[in-house]
């Protein structure tokens, strides 16, 4: 807490005025979170001092307010062309990022807004793609920077340029060098000569443990074959909500596991009104995580990084609509 103050007062965060008429005061309180390596055991404890936003009304105190993120597809697409490139991965914290802004408006997006142009200042090009995404070619030296909100991913073919880069970065920031890319956004990566794997074990293992089935017996595949679900079948859920939440998670952890994909993507067409077939089709792919919680991703050294695609249609597959699932 000492800490949070410290850099809040550092970054001149406030100014003490007399309240302007007609103006009413928004609060702040005390954050606590306890951070932990992808293994479980104890990284760090935070504190952040943040403002009361729920007590704010929409048309008077903000219009819009949103952080730009990276895209999970430019995340996987850099880790890719990393592991063939064989790029130095580090990782980055921003303190206190949302009071680096100077601000110009009452509804803002103020710190993305001062991180991207210090980064153009500093000869970085913006891609058009994916706005969060930055890179740089010096001499030879390539940087690429992927921001997600106040945590950052850099990928480099020199070592030495991007520590160099991150002092330059840090006397503009605050900045905490996490060192070699290890877990991002529930996402665990592993370097190794062979390549780079991506899982969320730690994920997977938690959505288990949420919903009681650590101890559940693992199937060898996430939907039944021969299984058509339909929006009227059988009586619906006394509690819909732990569905939609349910299949919310599963949804995310599709970012490393493309064998859960379709069946997810079947369940997620009856969140509005699910029935008991559908709970009883979702709490089958969790088994079938169970089998292999920390199956994922892995790009090899030797990827030829061509664009490769796989397309499949079940014809007239939907009983509700007859229409074909592709």
């Amino acid at each position: 807490m000492n800490k949070e103050i410290k850099a809040l007062e550092q970054n001149d965060t406030w100014t003490i005025v007399d309240l302007p008429v007609s103006k009413h005061v928004i609060g702040c309180k005390w954050v606590y979170k306890v951070k932990l390596h992808s293994d479980g055991t104890l990284e760090r404890f935070k504190a952040r001092l943040v403002a009361k936003g729920y007590n704010q009304c929409e048309g008077l105190d903000y219009y819009e307010t949103f952080s730009p993120v990276a895209k999970l597809t430019t995340v996987r697409t850099l880790l890719a062309v990393a592991a063939v490139k064989q790029w130095d991965l580090r990782q980055l914290d921003v303190n206190n990022a949302f009071f680096h802004g100077q601000l110009d408006e009452e509804s803002l997006r103020q710190w993305f807004a001062k991180f991207s142009s210090a980064l153009l200042e500093f000869g970085f090009i913006q891609s058009k793609a994916d706005y969060t995404l930055f890179t740089r070619i010096l001499e030879g030296s390539f940087i690429a920077l992927l921001v997600y909100v106040d945590d950052i991913i850099v990928a480099s073919n020199n070592s030495a340029e991007v520590s160099g880069f991150i002092t330059l970065l840090n006397d503009r920031f605050k900045l905490k060098d996490l060192g070699q890319l290890k877990y991002f956004l529930g996402l665990e990566i592993a370097c190794s000569a062979l390549g780079i794997s991506v899982c969320q074990r730690k994920y997977a293992l938690e959505v288990l443990e949420d919903i009681g089935m650590l101890a559940s017996k693992p199937v060898q595949f996430p939907m039944e074959p021969n299984v058509k679900l339909s929006k009227d079948s059988e009586q619906f859920l006394d509690n819909p909500t732990a569905y939609r939440w349910l299949v919310g998670r599963l949804l995310y952890l599709t970012i490393s596991r493309p064998d859960i994909s379709f069946a997810v993507q079947v369940l997620s067409q009856f969140m509005d009104k699910p029935r008991v077939p559908h709970l009883t089709a979702a709490t089958r792919v969790l088994r079938y995580i169970k089998a292999s919680p920390a199956q994922g991703l892995f790009f090899s050294v030797t990827f030829s990084l061509q664009m490769k695609a796989f397309c499949d249609s079940d014809w007239a597959g939907c009983v509700d609509t007859r229409r074909s699932v592709t």
